[in-house]
C-alpha cells in the first residue's frame, strides 16, 4: 500500500487521541476501581467453593459471547465508518442486528443439543448454565452498542454507560446475595439486570434508531463483516484459551474451591490493570482505522503510543510483582484466598504482554487479514493448554501461572516476528531507554526496602517504589534525555 506522509495530520491525530483517551479515562478508571472494589466484596461474600463456581461461569459465558456475539460488535466498529460515508447506513444495522439474531437463535440451538458435551466440559450445575445462556442475550446487544458508540467517537457517552454499569452491577449483586442468599448466582442475576438497563440508555446514547429501518438484507454487504468478522471470532476464541482456559482445566483436575484462586489471582491482574492500560488502546485504534482509511502512514504514530503503553505498564507490573503478597492485602482480598498471591507476578507480565500485542496485530484488522492472528494466538492457547495439563497436577498454581504467562508471551513474540509489507513498527528506543536509567536507581531502593535498611509496611514500599520511579523518569524525559521516538 502506498502511504501519505502528513505530519500535520499526524500531530493532530495524536493531540486527538490524548483529547479520547482523557474522555475514555473515567470510564476506565472507574472499571478499574470498580474491579478493585469488586474482588474484596465477592471474596468475602462468598466461599471458596460459591466463588469457584462464579469463576467458571463466567469463562463459560465469554466462551459462548466470542463465538456468537463479540465479533458481530467488533466488525460493527470496523466497518462503520466506510457504511456511514455511503450513506447507507439502515442496510448496514439492518445486517449487523439480522447477523446478530441468528447468531443467538444458534447459539440456543446448539447448546441444547450439545448440552451433555458443555455439562462435562464446564462442570456447572444446569441453573447456571441456563442462566448464563439468557444473559447472553442483553450482554450481545451492549458489546453491538457499545462499538457503534466507539465507532461514532461519543467518548464521554461510552466512559459514563461503563462506569453506571460497573456499580449498578455491584450494588444489585449484593442486594440478591444478601436479602436472596443465591450464592454465585447473586452476580449472575446482577449483571442480567444491569446489563439490560444499560442498553435500554446505550439505544439512546447511540440514536441509531433514528436511522434504522428493516431492508432486503444483501449479500454483498454480508461477506465482508462475516470475511473479517469470523477470523476475529476465531481470534477471540484462542485468546479466551490463553487466559481463561485455565479456570476450566483447574476445576475440571481440583474442583472449584482451585479453580477460586485461579480466579482471584485472575482478578488481581487482568480486569484491574487492563482498563488502565486501554485508555491508551481504546482511544488509539478508532483514529488509526481512519487515518488508514485515508491513506495515512499510521505506523510512526502506532510506535509513539505502544512507547507510552510500555511506560504506563511496564514499570506497575514489575512493583506490582515484586509486591504481590503486599499487594494482594493491600486490596482487602479476604485472607482465605491470600494463596492466589503466587499467581500475581505470572498473570501481571502475562497481561502486560497481552496489552502490547494490540499494538503488534492491530496491523492484521488494518489490511483485514485477521486469519494471521488467529493462527498465532490459536497456536499460543494450544501450548497454553497443553502445559496446563502437564503442569497443575505437577505444580499446582505455580503451574497455571507458568503456563498462562508463557502462552502470552509467545504469542506476543509471534506478532512481532509474522508482520506484513509496509507495517514495519519502529522499536520505542528512546522510551526504553529513559525506563532503564530510571529502573537502576529505583531497583536499588526496592533491595534497600527488601533487606531491611528502612522499615516500612509493605503498601507505603510500593506507593514509595512506584513514585521514586516514574518521579525520575520525569526528571530524565524533561531534563537529561529529551529525544522523542
Amino acid at each position: 500500500m502506498e502511504y501519505v506522509v502528513n505530519k500535520e495530520l499526524e500531530e493532530k491525530e495524536t493531540r486527538a487521541i490524548f483529547t479520547d483517551m482523557l474522555k475514555y479515562a473515567p470510564s476506565k478508571l472507574c472499571g478499574m476501581f470498580g474491579n478493585a472494589i469488586t474482588l474484596p466484596i465477592y471474596t468475602n461474600l462468598f466461599s471458596t467453593e460459591q466463588y469457584g463456581l462464579y469463576t467458571v461461569s463466567i469463562a463459560m459465558l465469554s466462551f459462548l459471547c466470542i463465538i456468537f456475539s463479540d465479533w458481530v460488535g467488533l466488525a460493527g466498529l470496523r466497518f462503520f465508518r466506510i457504511h456511514q460515508l455511503e450513506q447507507d447506513l439502515p442496510k448496514y444495522l439492518t445486517m449487523i442486528v439480522s447477523i446478530l439474531t441468528i447468531n443467538m437463535l444458534l447459539m440456543f440451538g446448539l447448546s441444547f443439543l450439545l448440552r451433555d458435551a458443555m455439562f462435562s466440559f464446564f462442570h456447572v450445575p444446569f441453573k447456571y448454565f441456563m442462566a448464563v445462556l439468557v444473559l447472553i442475550i442483553p450482554v450481545a446487544l451492549r458489546a453491538l452498542l457499545q462499538q457503534i458508540l466507539r465507532a461514532q467517537l461519543k467518548s464521554v457517552s461510552y466512559s459514563f454507560t461503563t462506569i453506571l454499569n460497573q456499580f449498578i452491577t455491584i450494588g444489585l449483586t449484593v442486594f440478591f446475595a444478601k436479602f436472596f442468599n443465591l450464592g454465585a448466582a447473586s452476580i449472575l442475576l446482577g449483571m442480567g439486570v444491569a446489563i439490560s438497563l444499560i442498553d435500554i440508555l446505550l439505544l439512546y446514547q447511540c440514536d441509531i434508531i433514528k436511522v434504522f429501518r428493516f431492508k432486503k438484507v444483501e449479500f454483498n454487504f454480508v461477506i465482508p463483516i462475516i470475511k473479517y468478522g469470523l477470523p476475529v471470532m476465531a481470534t477471540s476464541l484462542s485468546a479466551w484459551i490463553i487466559t481463561q482456559s485455565n479456570k476450566i482445566i483447574m476445576g475440571g483436575i481440583s474442583g472449584f474451591t482451585k479453580a477460586a484462586f485461579v480466579g482471584v489471582g485472575y482478578g488481581l491482574t487482568l480486569p484491574i490493570l487492563m482498563p488502565l492500560f486501554a485508555m491508551l488502546t481504546v482511544a488509539v485504534i478508532p483514529r488509526v482505522i481512519n487515518m488508514y482509511e485515508a491513506k495515512i502512514d499510521v505506523r510512526p504514530i502506532i510506535t509513539k503510543f505502544m512507547g507510552y503503553y510500555i511506560l504506563l505498564a511496564l514499570p506497575l507490573i514489575a512493583i506490582i510483582s515484586a509486591y504481590s503478597s503486599d499487594y494482594t492485602v493491600l486490596l482487602k482480598t479476604n485472607q482465605k484466598f491470600y494463596e492466589a498471591s503466587v499467581l500475581v507476578p505470572y498473570f501481571s507480565f502475562g497481561v502486560f504482554f497481552l496489552g502490547l500485542t494490540d499494538y503488534t496485530t492491530l496491523q492484521y484488522h488494518l489490511a483485514n487479514k485477521t486469519h494471521l492472528e488467529f493462527i498465532i494466538k490459536l497456536i499460543s492457547g494450544i501450548i497454553g493448554v497443553i502445559l496446563n495439563i502437564i503442569l497443575i497436577p505437577k505444580m499446582g498454581l505455580i503451574g497455571v501461572g507458568i503456563a498462562t504467562f508463557s502462552a502470552n508471551f509467545l504469542y506476543f513474540l509471534l506478532s512481532a516476528i509474522v508482520v506484513l509489507p509496509d507495517f514495519h513498527l519502529k522499536v520505542p528506543k528512546n522510551t526504553l531507554f529513559r525506563i532503564l536509567f530510571a529502573g537502576i536507581p529505583t531497583a536499588a531502593l526496592y533491595l534497600i526496602f527488601k533487606f531491611g535498611f528502612v522499615n516500612l509496611a509493605g503498601s507505603i514500599q510500593f506507593f514509595c517504589v512506584l513514585a521514586t520511579f516514574y518521579g525520575l523518569y520525569a526528571g530524565i524525559k524533561f531534563f537529561a534525555y529529551k529525544t522523542s521516538d
